[in-house]
């Protein structure tokens, strides 16, 4: 088994929760990118852009909205301001790359 390049693996996530972003401002520009259930829409859009793949994870949707959710209160509680796509990928590597 090939050791994970977690720093690279990251990153990868990173950007792919960057893009998730973009591309939901852009799915709800009528509201300027306001959606209430914003966690809903990200879970489907990183399983069709293959999240699971990149974390070699079986992922349901709600575990996903789950954990989108607990970790929007968890960045926001222990380090506002913080690059959110970087917190969000290390803790998704921390759950599910061994």
């Amino acid at each position: 088994m090939t050791p994970v390049d977690r720093t690279a693996l990251a990153q990868q996530i990173a950007d792919l929760l960057h893009q998730t972003s973009e591309d939901h401002h852009v799915a709800f520009k009528a509201t300027d990118g306001v959606d209430p259930d914003w966690s809903i829409w990200y879970a489907g859009y990183l399983l069709d852009k293959g999240i699971k793949k990149l974390l070699n994870a079986e992922l349901l949707k709600s575990d996903l909205i789950y954990l989108l959710v607990k970790v929007d209160k968890e960045i926001n509680r222990q380090a506002p301001g913080a690059s959110w796509e970087r917190w969000y990928a290390d803790d998704l590597i921390r759950r599910y790359v061994h």
